[in-house]
């Protein structure tokens, strides 16, 4: 894998935040331009059960959901210099989140809320209209904006940027952090 900037030894840099449904080609391109190892958490969970994280959540419920998140981030755990792809309400119900800032940078892509329930619209189409559905994407908006109360995250907010322009400030966000570090 080619990488632009072979930096910062073993850290790894974990994206999260709400801005479905792009996340997880945004961060692929970024894992691909820092030339580190992309490992999707949500993908990880799947795979190993089969399900949806819908379809488990209504399957067995958030207890057996969280259950599972945490025996794939103990998993992750032990990766170097990857980029890991995972929901903040993941992080925080696995408690992984001191360790994950000890081994990286957490990174949490915000949107202004306007522009968060346009894409809710466009992702739910004419369930929006649904009030249980719409509540719902509003719950999980909610769960996944816990991580913004967290000490040191970093936030970069998408609302008015192209995915370029996006990918290329934490780009240089992630040279300047390996610059001060020396």
């Amino acid at each position: 894998m080619a990488s632009e900037y072979p930096l910062h030894g073993d850290l790894n840099l974990i994206v999260t935040g709400y801005v479905e449904p792009n996340r997880p080609r945004i961060s692929r391109q970024l894992a691909t331009r820092l030339g580190l190892e992309f490992i999707d958490v949500e993908r990880q969970i799947e795979e190993r059960t089969g399900d949806t994280i819908a379809q488990l959540r209504a399957r067995f419920g958030d207890r057996r959901l969280k259950a599972i998140e945490t025996e794939v981030m103990d998993g992750i755990m032990l990766h170097r210099r990857a980029l890991f792809r995972v929901s903040g309400s993941t992080v925080l119900n696995s408690g992984h989140l001191p360790e994950l800032q000890r081994n990286g940078l957490v990174i949490c892509l915000v949107a202004s809320l306007d522009s968060i329930l346009r894409r809710i619209h466009l992702t739910l189409g004419g369930r929006y209209h649904n009030p249980i559905e719409r509540s719902r994407a509003i719950g999980e908006l909610q769960q996944e904006w816990r991580i913004r109360e967290m000490p040191d995250v970093v936030e970069f907010d998408t609302t008015y940027i192209t995915e370029a322009i996006l990918i290329e400030r934490i780009v240089t966000y992630w040279r300047d952090l390996a610059i001060r570090r020396g």
